[in-house]
């Protein structure tokens, strides 16, 4: 089983599939041949760096297609008053008295840090399907666990610039 992934995951992923098939492919195979032009391909930098970016680009378009091929497509519907995908939650830290608000995504989007929970976190798992003013045990292995307070939700107008992780 892959990846969790919504409707416009699928999409923009394929949207950036078609763009390095069609696009930067050819400027890759391109700036391979000018190098290769150059001469001697042994001591020929540009030559193998072009390689390499040609190489680095088929090889994200493999694994773009391979996570497309096993992804689950989950549901990204959920009522106006409980959190759900694409959701920005305000919950309230009880052990720590203070307020966080994070956008609840799927795990190839989410960055703890740009305040994006995956479905998958342990916190991302607890919330979904909560509503405003529920007290969530938030059980992260079997010796710890805290529990927080939905304070907010909020519907988030999709950012059609949202791009999926590179590795």
């Amino acid at each position: 089983m892959g990846e969790k992934l919504t409707k416009s995951d699928i999409e923009k992923i394929e949207k950036e599939i078609e763009h390095r098939k069609l696009v930067v492919r050819k400027e890759a195979i391109k700036a391979v041949q000018e190098a290769r032009a150059h001469g001697d391909l042994s001591e020929n930098f540009e030559y193998h760096a072009a390689k390499r970016d040609k190489n680095k680009n088929e090889s994200r378009i493999r694994y773009l297609e391979r996570m497309i091929k096993t992804a689950t497509i989950v549901d990204d519907s959920s009522a106006d008053d409980e959190v759900g995908l694409n959701k920005k939650v305000k919950v309230y830290f009880e052990e720590d008295d203070m307020c966080e608000k994070y956008k609840i995504v799927t795990s190839i989007r989410g960055n703890s840090l740009e305040g994006l929970l995956s479905i998958e976190s342990p916190i991302g798992k607890a919330l979904i399907g909560k509503k405003c003013g529920d007290r969530v045990l938030v059980k992260v292995n079997d010796n710890v666990s805290y529990y927080v307070i939905i304070k907010e939700i909020s519907e988030d107008i999709g950012d059609e610039n949202d791009t999926i992780k590179s590795f």
